[in-house]
């Protein structure tokens, strides 16, 4: 099915007789989700775009690229640097921007400026009886009652299909340049991060890989050019400063997991406590991308490696199976998370069809 209005789709959802698997792009989809495919694809178009108040609604189904074209036209963009994994997960199509939203898609300028979930203004979305329901709003407010935007994100279609998307956005940077440091084992490679990370001089990304730490400003020139100079007498090791389009290139190979593209094996992505990180990888003895100063791993095993992984990030974060098809695919959740999220999907899509299977 691929409804083309809001009215559309919540009178297909309301006469559904069985599971339905919902589905944007289908480019970042994971886990064992079964059922008659729910294409959003159909509800697209950008609503509202006003640039001189930060602020962009947009229906669900709208293409990514599209988004990011109209943004670059008034030098403005998504702040949390919207991931392509298609090269990853060896997947075709089109990413939307609800898709975006129902993962959480968030890349490496994360650690400044926070993931989808904290640049969302307001959604709007078909419960599992086929009711609308809309949440926030057009501009930054407190929220009152259930915060249903931050519920939604992340939920990856479980709870409700989303129709329409509301986002502040950012102006792009005057500067943008990359330290690339080289010369430190793992261990100083990723305490460097750490240092950056620490410092107050508004680092908007730090990874290591391939043998190299990369450390990340932008802003104004004079800021961009005063604070890489502040961190490369912190950081330590040889260091090399890019900028412009050649920094922007580095940090796309972060964001998308280019390092780990067309290579055999199962693929994690590990949440962990960044000083746990070397430890972690050097335990898997595998292949690594340490983002975030290392908050966040990603990781090439061998298949059937899912019992390990668990074993090597057992109380320091936990690890979901992005690519492979050994094993659960999300870590267990806590008995309390878990009686919560049940409760939470008796709510909102009481006969359970959406994306059934899908956190299995």
């Amino acid at each position: 099915m691929r409804p083309s209005s809001e009215a559309e789709l919540a009178e297909a959802v309301a006469r559904a007789s069985g599971p339905l698997l919902v589905r944007g792009g289908g480019t970042r989809t994971l886990g064992h989700a079964v059922g008659e495919v729910l294409e959003t694809g159909g509800l697209s178009g950008v609503e509202l775009y006003e640039p001189g108040a930060l602020t962009l609604v947009v229906k669900a189904g709208t293409p990514v690229a599209e988004v990011e074209q109209a943004l670059v036209g008034e030098r403005q963009r998504l702040a949390f640097e919207v991931p392509d994994l298609r090269g990853l997960l060896g997947r075709e199509g089109v990413s939307t921007i609800g898709g975006v939203v129902a993962a959480n898609a968030s890349g490496p300028r994360r650690v400044q400026v926070g993931g989808a979930r904290d640049a969302l203004l307001g959604v709007r979305f078909v419960d599992g009886p086929g009711t609308v329901i809309k949440n926030g709003g057009r501009v930054m407010k407190n929220v009152t009652g259930y915060d249903l935007v931050k519920l939604l994100a992340g939920s990856r279609g479980t709870l409700g299909v989303l129709t329409e998307v509301s986002f502040k956005v950012q102006a792009l940077p005057e500067a943008e340049a990359t330290l690339v440091i080289e010369g430190l084992g793992e261990e100083a490679g990723l305490g460097a991060l750490r240092a950056a990370l620490g410092s107050p001089f508004d680092v908007s990304g730090a990874a290591r890989h391939s043998g190299r730490s990369l450390v990340r400003v932008e802003g104004m020139a004079g800021s961009v050019a005063y604070r890489v100079r502040q961190l490369t007498a912190r950081v330590g090791g040889g260091v090399t400063v890019v900028e412009g389009t050649e920094s922007a290139a580095l940090w796309r190979e972060v964001r998308d997991v280019v390092p780990l593209q067309g290579k055999t094996g199962e693929v994690w992505r590990i949440a962990t406590l960044p000083t746990a990180a070397a430890d972690i990888v050097a335990r898997l003895e595998a292949q690594a991308i340490w983002d975030w100063g290392g908050g966040l791993i990603w990781v090439l095993t061998e298949p059937g490696r899912g019992a390990e992984v668990a074993a090597a990030v057992a109380g320091r974060g936990h690890a979901t199976l992005v690519r492979g098809q050994g094993g659960p695919v999300f870590p267990p959740e806590a008995a309390e998370v878990a009686e919560l999220a049940a409760g939470l999907k008796a709510k909102f899509d009481p006969r359970g069809i959406f994306n059934s299977g899908m956190m299995g």
